[in-house]
């Protein structure tokens, strides 16, 4: 029983097979008229409902492919233009930090039109390449060492990303290929200044609480110096090597900020300096001693 019913089941298939053929071939002899145009035509009105029904069902997946698709091309695109965006980000910081560079490079070429030469100290021009990380920023670490010329005590000025240039502090000890100095605003630090004209005097020393802030000590002020005036280093016109200064004369430091208690026997001038001592990135360290250059 099993046995006919497939082959019963096979020889429909054979005649419909058969049957699609010769309505192809008439097909193509006869176009859309005749009987078998009008058979095709009735199939396709059966078949039509049957592949609108399919065509709808299946949108949605189709619609689904198209969505995956276009979501990844998107996202290339998308990986493409945050790869182009970070090309220009960074293009954009090195240009900033070479700008940067570039002028406190030439802020610290400008010191050669100052007072003091500073060419005439033989300068060797480093990088700032470490920082104490304390309030005060006390010290810096310099790519410049004794095989540069550097040593103990010598002078040391910078320029910094605003219009600062000027003595920022001295060398405390040197390697080979690098440097400690220390600035300013270090408890140990006393300079010899004075006010562009000369007729103020005194020692120049941090001060607690701003490490922007430095005070002039031991000086009475004359009614020349005011809030504003420019500060530089005393030097000396000593012959003695125990009177010599570290510091070249007439080296910029900073202006007066603010004095206390003016007129009075207590007052005392508050001084910041040119250079912010946090962005110094370029130093030069005056390697020749006071007393070998001709003045």
């Amino acid at each position: 029983m099993y046995d006919k019913t497939i082959r019963r089941r096979r020889a429909v298939l054979v005649l419909l097979v058969a049957a699609s053929l010769i309505l192809i071939t008439a097909s193509f002899g006869s176009g859309n008229s005749g009987p078998v145009g009008a058979v095709q035509r009735g199939i396709g009105t059966v078949i039509s409902p049957i592949q609108d029904g399919v065509s709808k069902a299946l949108s949605p997946i189709r619609n689904l492919f198209g969505w995956i698709g276009d979501s990844v091309t998107a996202t290339g695109q998308l990986d493409d233009a945050k790869k182009e965006r970070d090309r220009w980000q960074a293009a954009a910081v090195a240009a900033q930090a070479d700008t940067r560079r570039v002028k406190e490079l030439e802020k610290l070429l400008e010191l050669r039109d100052t007072p003091t030469n500073v060419e005439a100290y033989a300068p060797v021009t480093g990088r700032v390449t470490g920082r104490s990380t304390s309030l005060w920023n006390s010290q810096i670490i310099i790519n410049k060492g004794s095989s540069d010329g550097v040593r103990p005590d010598m002078p040391v000025v910078a320029s910094d990303s605003g219009d600062g240039a000027g003595l920022v502090g001295k060398i405390k000890s040197a390697t080979s290929g690098s440097a400690v100095v220390t600035l300013l605003t270090n408890s140990e630090m006393s300079v010899g200044a004075k006010t562009l004209d000369g007729k103020t005097s005194g020692d120049l020393k941090p001060r607690g609480g701003d490490p922007q802030d430095l005070v002039l000590s031991s000086a009475e002020l004359a009614p020349s110096a005011a809030v504003g005036t420019i500060i530089v280093t005393a030097g000396t016109v000593s012959s003695r090597a125990d009177l010599a200064s570290l510091y070249p004369s007439d080296l910029p430091i900073g202006r007066i900020s603010k004095i206390d208690d003016p007129g009075s026997e207590t007052e005392l001038a508050h001084v910041r300096p040119f250079v912010k001592l946090r962005d110094i990135e370029y130093i030069q360290v005056l390697t020749a001693p006071v007393g070998e250059v001709a003045r």
